[in-house]
Order: structure tokens, then C-alpha cells, then sequence
């Protein structure tokens, strides 16, 4: 089923959804897409990027739309009484269970259930939901009798659960048959000019909740904001706005300058995000992941100058020869003018000799032999989950891996993974 622009444009109105990145009409395309049908729905991205309103899409798009619609937060639920909330308790059943309760799922029968935070839940309650959602059965606490129920469970979570599964902190049966149909939400950050607008709308409402002039950006702090990585997404820029709305008394145009002294310092460092990704998803990519890439990159860097420096220190070479046989290397260097640029010989000879005399190289070769199988191996690994995510897509799997297509698709060759 496609939905044309206008359609979704429609939907996002209705449901309140601001934007026009390419990455929010895909995950409201989904989320219209998967609605009429029964199946459950696994909704991932970072905390305040608007989870709850792709849950919402899908209820109220479905034919539970007449039904109930409960937004329950696994996190802010005591261990010791969840249960009793989804499932319902039978009197004296625990201490304080005066009388009996009806639980969630009994009165959103024939309805929709959102279930935020989902990897906070706890591996009995897991058990529990497991069986809702194979069977349609459940059981209150304190009782032996089982009842049916009709409910449609849409789940959310800001953490990768497929690394919960691995740490014994997930059911891995659960998770399979949560995420049925994935939907991403985008963090802020990759929204593009989505930032511009929603600071807009929300400038317009607190004008209006106020009784103020509303606030307005001049191009030096619209390039600014725009650069701004928000951490915590459209909940920080709703935030902000509202505070400088109500501190701007006076000039109500925002300069770059005055936007600093309300934006929190960030590091000139990229942010690394439990979710593309970070997120649910068992393909997804943490922060240990993004990580590993970067250091592995830089160490394969090295391991590939040990080999050069070693080459250099066996057989006396020229410079220029080195350019001819590592162009990739020395890219834009010419060969036949390297020598003078690159290298000087005996300089790099007798730094080699001092290293040694240190006795700082011993067996290199094995260790780079080493170095590049558990690269390799490291490498491949990512690759295949990225294209695992993307469902064999290129073009999607180049981007979470953070390379070019066409790299992707010379390491596919040279790891052997077309099939």
C-alpha cells in the first residue's frame, strides 16, 4: 500500500507531527501502512523524538480506533506492582490488595495498549506480556484462571534491546515478536531544516500561552540552532523555547549571541546515540559500536604504516617506489617527485635503529597479522548487521556505517557477502 504526499501530509497534521524530512515520512509511511492490521509494532528512537505519536497513528488508522487507547511507562512502574497493573490482582492477593482490581489489559480488551519503555520491563512480567500476545491469555495475581483478551500491543524503547537480549536483561522470544514491524524515529539531529519549523510553531504557541511578542531568529542563530545536535530532541527544543520566550522580555529578535547563553555547551566531538541508529533494533548500532569502528579505523591506519615503515627498513627502498605501491596511501602525491617530500631514508633508518635499539619492535609482523584478522573480522561483522538492518539495501547500510556506497560495495567483494 503507498500513501501519497498529501496523504501523509494530512496524518502529520492531524496527529500534530511537524516536519518534512525524508527519515519522518518514512516512519509516519510505516506506521500508516502497518495500522489497519493487527500486528505489533516496535517503535525506536531516542528519548523525546515523539515515539508516542507514531502510536497513536496506528491506533486511531486502525479498526480498534472505536476502542480504548492506555500509554503506560514500564519505567516509572515499581517492579513489585507491575504486574498487578498490567494483569490485574485478585483480592488479598498481596499485602494491600483490599479488593479486587481489573488490570490493563482486561479493560483495554479490544483496544490498544502502548507500552513506552519497554526494555525496563521485568523478565516475569516479559513472561507474562509472551503470552498475551501468542495466546490472548493471562492471568491476574493471586488467581489460577485464565482470560482471554483482545488487545493490540504497540511498544517503544530508547535503548538497544537486541544487547539486552545478549546480557540476559530481554527475552529474546519477546523481542522477535514485538518487532514485527520496526519503525525509526529520527533524533532531531537528523531532521535538517525540521528544527527551523518546530522552533517556529513553538514560538507561536508560548507567544500566544504568554500573551507575548513571539520570539523570532535572525539567520546568524537560525545557522546556529540548526548546527545544535539536541541531545534530548524535540522535548530540549520545546524546552528552550519556552525559556527564552518568557526570559526575552525586551527585544524579542534572538541573535546568535543571545541563543548561547541558553543552548548547553556540547562538544566539538561527534554524539554517540543508543540508537540508529542507535535503538532496538538487534542490527542497530551503540555507542560501544560506533566506538569500536572509530578505534579499529585508526588502528588499522597504523598497522598499515607498520607494514610500510617495515617494508622501508628491509628492503631500502625509494620513496617513490613506496608512492607506485601504496597509492592509496599517498593520494595526490606524484611518484616521480615523492622521494624529496615524503621520506628521507636514513633519517627514517635511524629512527627505525634507535626504536630498536629501545627493543620496542619485536615481531611486528605477527602482531599486525593479528591486528588485521580481528579488524577484519570486526569489520565484517558491522557490515553484515548494517545490511541485515537496511533489508540488503546498499544504499541505507552505507549510511549507518557512516562510508560511501561504493566502499561498501568493494568491502561486500572483498568479504565475500553478496549472496
Amino acid at each position: 500500500m503507498s500513501f501519497s504526499e498529501s496523504e501523509i501530509q494530512r496524518v502529520k497534521q492531524r496527529f500534530g507531527i511537524i516536519g518534512n524530512s525524508t527519515l519522518l515520512n518514512n516512519a509516519v509511511r510505516v506506521a500508516m501502512q502497518v495500522a489497519p492490521t493487527d500486528m505489533s509494532v516496535l517503535i525506536t528512537g531516542e528519548s523525546g523524538s515523539g515515539k508516542e505519536s507514531f502510536s497513536k497513528i496506528i491506533h486511531h488508522l486502525s479498526a480498534r480506533k472505536h476502542g480504548q487507547f492506555i500509554a503506560i511507562n514500564c519505567g516509572s512502574i515499581p517492579e513489585g506492582t507491575i504486574d498487578s497493573e498490567l494483569f490485574g490482582h485478585e483480592k488479598g492477593s498481596f499485602t494491600g490488595a483490599h479488593e479486587a482490581r481489573k488490570g490493563y489489559f482486561e479493560v483495554t480488551n479490544g483496544g490498544t495498549i502502548f507500552l513506552d519503555e519497554i526494555g525496563e520491563m521485568p523478565l516475569g512480567t516479559q513472561a507474562r506480556l509472551l503470552r498475551v500476545l501468542e495466546n490472548g491469555e493471562f492471568i491476574k495475581v493471586g488467581s489460577s484462571k485464565v482470560q482471554k483478551t483482545d488487545v493490540r500491543v504497540v511498544a517503544a524503547t530508547n535503548i538497544n534491546l537486541m544487547r539486552q537480549v545478549e546480557e540476559g536483561k530481554f527475552r529474546e522470544d519477546l523481542y522477535y515478536r514485538l518487532s514485527t514491524v520496526p519503525i525509526y524515529v529520527p533524533p532531531l539531529r537528523e531532521r535538517g531544516k525540521d528544527i527551523d519549523l518546530l522552533f517556529r510553531k513553538f514560538a507561536s504557541d508560548f507567544s500566544e500561552k504568554y500573551k507575548v511578542k513571539p520570539i523570532v531568529l535572525t539567520d546568524e542563530a537560525r545557522e546556529a540552532i540548526l548546527k545544535y545536535r539536541f541531545p534530548g530532541n524535540i522535548r530540549q527544543l520545546k524546552n528552550l523555547v519556552e525559556q527564552i520566550s518568557v526570559l526575552s522580555t525586551d527585544d524579542k529578535e534572538i541573535t546568535a549571541e543571545k541563543l548561547a547563553h541558553y543552548l548547553p555547551q556540547q562538544t566539538s566531538l561527534p554524539a554517540l546515540y543508543r540508537s540508529a541508529s542507535q535503538n532496538g533494533d538487534p542490527n542497530s548500532f551503540s555507542e560501544r559500536d560506533i566506538l569500536y569502528k572509530v578505534l579499529f579505523d585508526m588502528k588499522k591506519d597504523v598497522v598499515d604504516l607498520k607494514k610500510i615503515i617495515l617494508e622501508l627498513y628491509n628492503r631500502q627502498g625509494s620513496a617513490a617506489q613506496l608512492v607506485k605501491d601504496h597509492p592509496a596511501l599517498f593520494d595526490g602525491l606524484d611518484a616521480d617527485t615523492a622521494e624529496p617530500v615524503v621520506l628521507n631514508i636514513p633519517q627514517a633508518n635511524a629512527a627505525l635503529q634507535a626504536i630498536e635499539d629501545q627493543e620496542e619492535i619485536h615481531d611486528i609482523t605477527h602482531e599486525t597479522e593479528e591486528d588485521s584478522l580481528s579488524i577484519e573480522k570486526k569489520e565484517k561483522e558491522l557490515i553484515v548487521r548494517a545490511l541485515q538492518k537496511n533489508n540488503n539495501k546498499r544504499k541505507h547500510a552505507a549510511r549507518d556505517l557512516g562510508i560511501s556506497e561504493r566502499t561498501l560495495y568493494r568491502k561486500i567483494k572483498q568479504y565475500d557477502l553478496e549472496d
